[in-house]
């Protein structure tokens, strides 16, 4: 996969879908990456906490101060969604690297945890098989884009408008296996 393919993915979905992002939090334990591609929001302030320990980097973060949460992990831990879910502001997101959508039955468990929390729950791929995941309490990444933002910005090598909406078409084979868990 090309280098500028994770960090732009991983930033613009969530930003261009959500209407007003102007509190992002960063869990990452390699900001640089991804610290680029957001510092092209300048309405958005960007707080970064390390992920080598999930539930020490949510655990001293205010309540409802995020309006996207950027996690450059993966978790199924109940504790962890639930922080995500405190932190978050109540039309928040996050976007979190996901595990392959072919492992249905190691999946279940953590869509129904994310369930409890949002009522969107999209995967959505990259050019090289890497999943990640959209969560969101109120935008819905394909009807919800914010065009003009995700037009607007420059300099760009892989993501537009059109690659946000294209990244979320499944397979049907996927499709069949999640339906009723992923919501969408």
């Amino acid at each position: 996969m090309k280098i500028f393919v994770y960090p732009e993915m991983m930033v613009h979905v969530g930003l261009c879908t959500h209407k007003l992002p102007t509190q992002v939090l960063l869990v990452s334990d390699n900001t640089q990456l991804l610290m680029g591609e957001l510092s092209r929001y300048r309405e958005s302030a960007v707080t970064s906490v390390g992920s080598t320990n999930l539930l020490e980097s949510f655990r001293n973060v205010e309540d409802k101060s995020a309006d996207v949460i950027l996690l450059d992990s993966t978790t199924d831990d109940g504790a962890v969604i639930a922080h995500i879910n405190r932190v978050l502001k109540e039309d928040g997101l996050v976007v979190l690297k996901h595990p392959s959508l072919d492992d249905v039955g190691a999946n279940t468990g953590l869509m129904q945890i994310l369930g409890n929390y949002f009522k969107i729950i999209m995967p959505y791929h990259l050019e090289n098989g890497t999943t990640l995941l959209l969560c969101s309490k109120e935008y819905h990444p394909t009807a919800d884009i914010i065009l003009q933002r995700s037009d607007l910005i420059e300099g760009h090598s892989y993501y537009n408008c059109d690659v946000h909406v294209a990244s979320f078409a499944m397979p049907q084979y996927i499709r069949k296996n999640y339906l009723g868990i992923i919501r969408n």
